[in-house]
């Protein structure tokens, strides 16, 4: 039976809407990453911060960048079993996911469309998974 996914993702969640025999049941998955870095503007003895707060941006975006990792790994799991995929978000996270999934062998062919999309309820967002399968 066919199993057809949409979801909507950004940097903080994805809202999966898996529609199987034409019931839709709604999956969150949290990323779990940290907000952006926001530096201190400490002083060092006798110097200044700046590269003491360089420093600690560039850590601080590699763990942002590992969590993302592991939030799109966490996804494309869930991912595994569809048919069908169409991905929809308003930032870069939906294009980051689609860079992820190009380079997975089962998911690759599986994505219909990845779409830019503002926050929807989840009313709106099962209504658009709906009949964007339905086309």
């Amino acid at each position: 039976m066919k199993k057809n996914t949409g979801l909507w993702i950004d940097h903080k969640e994805a809202i999966m809407v898996v529609i199987k025999d034409g019931q839709a049941t709604i999956q969150h998955v949290e990323s779990g990453a940290d907000g952006h870095f926001k530096a201190t503007g400490g002083w060092k003895s006798g110097g200044t911060a700046v590269a003491q707060s360089i420093s600690s941006e560039g850590k601080a975006e590699e763990i942002r960048k590992h969590q993302f990792h592991a939030f799109y790994k966490e996804v494309m799991h869930r991912l595994e079993d569809s048919t069908e995929i169409a991905v929809f978000g308003p930032g870069e996270a939906k294009t980051e996911l689609g860079n992820e999934i190009k380079k997975n062998k089962q998911l690759q062919n599986k994505v219909s469309v990845i779409e830019a999309c503002d926050r929807l309820t989840e009313n709106q967002l099962v209504a658009k998974v709906k009949a964007f399968f339905l086309k």
